[in-house]
C-alpha cells in the first residue's frame, strides 16, 4: 500500500518570522523549504500535527490546540499565543481532571406516555433522557434501545467517567470488558458497573435489547481505543480503575433483604462496596405480607428510581400524586417527604443512589 500523508495549510506573511515561532516556541521540526532563494512555504511537524506555512494560502490563519501533560511547563508556561502568521494557539491539558458540577436538586418525574423523543446516539444506538435537567449536569440518565439485533458496530472505547452504570431490562447483550476475560452476556435483571476509564466493546444483542445507562457527571467524554484487542490475555478481576472495581452483578440466584423502607424487600448489586461507597444499587419489589405506606425523606445527593415493572403511585409533600409505570423515572431531592402507595405485586424498581450509603427518615406524616 502507497503511503499517505496529510497536511493543514495556513497563510503567512512573511515566512522568516514565522519558523521560530513553530520551532523554538513551539517545539516543531521544518521538514521542509522553498524556493531557497526567496522561502515562501515551509512544511513543519510535530505534537500529531504536520502544517504546511504558505504565502499563497487563501484560507484565515485559523486556531491550533495543543494538548498536553504539562500546560504550564511549554511555552514558557503562556496558554494563549499568536503565531506571527496570525494563528491563534491554545496550551490545554491533555487529559483535564474531571469536574464533578455541584447537584442542582430538584423534584423530577419522567413518563413514559409523555412520549419523550428517542435520540439516536453512538453506534445507532436509541436514547431516551431520563433526567432533562441533568441536576446541573451531576448525572445523566438514559433509557436505551436496540431495535434490531445482531452484532453492534462498536469499537474499543471508554469514557472519563467518575461512575457509570449499565443496568438490562429488557433482552440480551454480549460485552467485553479490559482483563475481564471473555466476553459477557447481561439479561434483563444483571448489571455492570464500568469504572472509570476501563476499556470495553459492545459486541451483539438481541432485538429489541433495553438497558438504563447511569452516568456521573452528565457530560462526560468517549474515547476510541485504537491500539488495544478484547479480551485482553490476561484475567485481573480485582483491578482497580481509580478505586473502583469493575461489577458484573446478575439477579439469578440473587438474595433479598427488608428494604429501608417498610413493606418492600430489595436485593443489593454490591455496587455501594465496589465503588468504595461513591453510589449504591438495588432492586426494589413488594415484600410478602406488606406494609402500609409511610412519609420518608432521605440525605442522599442524588436519589433515581426507574419503574422496571409493575405500577406505583408517587406521592410528594406539596404534590398531586402521580400514577407510574413500567418505563416512568423519578429523582427525589434530599429532605423531600414521599411515599410510594398502591404497589402492584409485579412492581420492581431500580434505585441508584450516590453516595451509596445514605439515611432514611421514616414520619408518620407529610
Amino acid at each position: 500500500m502507497s503511503e499517505i500523508a496529510a497536511e493543514m495549510r495556513l497563510p503567512t506573511q512573511e515566512l522568516r518570522e514565522d519558523i521560530p515561532f513553530f520551532t523554538k516556541v513551539l517545539g516543531m521540526k521544518m521538514d521542509m523549504i522553498y524556493p531557497a532563494d526567496d522561502p515562501s512555504v515551509a512544511v513543519f511537524s510535530g505534537h500529531g500535527l504536520r502544517l504546511r506555512i504558505d504565502k499563497d494560502a487563501p484560507e484565515a490563519p485559523g486556531t491550533l490546540r495543543i494538548l498536553c501533560d504539562d500546560p504550564d511547563g511549554f511555552a514558557d508556561g503562556q496558554r494563549l499565543l499568536t503565531a506571527p502568521n496570525g494563528t491563534r494557539v491554545e496550551i490545554e491539558e491533555r487529559h483535564p481532571p474531571l469536574v464533578m458540577p455541584k447537584t442542582v436538586h430538584s423534584f423530577v418525574v419522567r413518563r413514559l406516555k409523555d412520549q419523550a423523543p428517542w435520540i439516536i446516539g453512538r453506534a445507532g444506538m436509541h436514547y431516551r433522557d431520563l433526567v432533562p435537567d441533568r441536576l446541573g449536569g451531576s448525572i445523566i440518565a438514559s433509557h436505551i434501545r436496540i431495535p434490531d439485533g445482531g452484532p453492534v458496530p462498536d469499537m474499543v472505547h471508554f469514557h472519563r467517567v467518575g461512575f457509570q452504570l449499565i443496568f438490562c431490562i429488557h433482552g440480551w447483550v454480549d460485552v467485553v470488558y479490559e482483563d475481564q476475560g471473555e466476553k459477557m452476556r447481561l439479561t434483563a435483571g444483571d448489571c455492570f458497573i464500568q469504572p472509570p476509564e476501563i476499556r470495553h466493546r459492545v459486541l451483539e444483542a438481541s432485538d429489541n435489547v433495553q438497558v438504563i445507562e447511569i452516568g456521573v457527571p452528565a457530560e462526560h467524554v468517549t474515547e476510541i481505543d485504537h491500539e488495544m484487542t478484547l479480551p485482553t490475555p490476561h484475567l485481573r478481576p480485582d483491578r482497580e480503575w481509580q478505586g473502583q472495581r469493575f461489577v458484573y452483578n446478575q439477579a439469578e440466584g440473587a438474595a433479598w433483604q427488608p428494604f429501608r423502607l417498610p413493606g418492600f424487600e430489595a436485593r443489593d448489586t454490591t455496587i455501594a462496596t465496589n465503588t468504595k461507597g461513591v453510589a449504591g444499587v438495588q432492586v426494589v419489589r413488594p415484600a410478602a405480607g406488606g406494609a402500609d405506606p409511610v412519609w420518608a425523606s432521605h440525605d442522599s445527593d442524588i436519589h433515581f428510581t426507574f419503574v422496571m415493572n409493575g405500577a406505583v403511585t408517587l406521592e410528594g409533600e406539596g404534590r398531586d400524586p402521580y400514577p407510574l409505570e413500567e418505563g416512568d423515572a423519578f429523582v427525589i431531592p434530599p429532605g423531600m417527604k414521599t411515599r410510594l402507595s398502591g404497589a402492584s405485586g409485579d412492581l420492581e424498581l431500580l434505585e441508584v443512589s450516590l453516595p451509596g450509603v445514605f439515611n432514611t427518615t421514616v414520619s408518620q406524616s407529610a
